[in-house]
């Protein structure tokens, strides 16, 4: 028998709110299991309205002690912003390098997600957070950071409690905005509609913007009339708790922000789950 038909995920429709080129992997998971894929992407990234302050610390990376990424689409904006400035991300990191008067810069990632995204981009990763959380990695750095030299790259959605927790280990935080989430508008009136109608199995959610915006779009009236037959899934604790905050509390929540953690729990439940309430298998 063809594994892709003896999984759990087997024609399961699947609505991905994720921005499609990043959606790639998740995709290919999916549909290597028998589930079909519906792209909807709710959020696109773009760079900030004044890139002066990030060029400018991209410029003296070798001035700080620690470089804090906490999404991949951190990594991505630094790299793609280097190579417009004429350089490579690696390049500038390199450079701060244990030359005579300088010292080496550490890089921390807030999982393994990010990990991988800036091993891509050709960076050495120091250390990587065990709670797969912002405030995680700032609690369980907060013994190396007293006096440290800290960058942190956020998007412009990022929430202020990092920034403050890693102030109050003793660091000297620079925060910088390096790109801007905003909405994209819904481009499948036929993925639309399935959701609207209560045909998808699952709508997976890759931030709380993305949650926020499906709702926008659809309407939270909406998304409150299909929950009993369609499971929500969150990438994580964050994502989930936006969700739960809005009175929609996900079925689903993966480990970690990694593609096969999040393929793992989907499976994990429609192994489990008996069919949806208003829908036959």
């Amino acid at each position: 028998m063809n594994s892709a038909f003896a999984s759990p995920l087997a024609g399961k429709r699947v609505v991905v709110t994720r921005v499609r080129e990043q959606a790639e992997p998740f995709c290919r998971e999916l549909a290597a299991r028998g589930a079909m894929p519906l792209c909807l992407p709710t959020v696109q990234f773009v760079p900030p309205d004044d890139l002066q302050p990030l060029d400018r610390e991209l410029r003296r990376l070798g001035d700080f002690d620690w470089l804090l990424l906490t999404s991949q689409n951190a990594v991505r904006a630094l790299v793609d912003r280097c190579r417009e400035l004429g350089f490579e991300l690696s390049d500038a990191l390199s450079s701060a390098g244990p030359e005579e008067g300088s010292h080496e810069l550490e890089v921390a990632a807030v999982g393994p997600a990010t990990a991988e995204a800036a091993a891509r981009a050709g960076l050495l990763v120091d250390y990587v957070a065990r709670d797969h959380q912002a405030l995680g990695l700032a609690a369980e750095l907060a013994p190396r950071l007293r006096g440290a030299r800290v960058f942190w790259p956020h998007s412009d959605r990022s929430a202020a409690e990092l920034a403050d927790a890693l102030r109050g280990a003793g660091a000297n935080v620079v925060a910088v905005v390096a790109y801007r989430t905003v909405h994209a508008a819904p481009q499948d009136d036929a993925v639309l509609e399935q959701l609207r109608c209560g045909a998808a199995d699952v709508v997976t959610f890759f931030s709380p913007s993305a949650f926020r915006n499906l709702a926008e779009d659809v309407g939270f009236e909406t998304l409150r009339a299909i929950h009993p037959q369609t499971a929500f899934a969150a990438i994580g604790p964050v994502t989930a708790s936006a969700l739960s905050e809005a009175g929609l509390h996900p079925q689903i929540i993966s480990a970690d922000a990694s593609v096969a953690s999040f393929v793992a729990a989907l499976s994990d439940y429609f192994s489990l789950a008996a069919p949806p309430e208003g829908r036959r298998e």
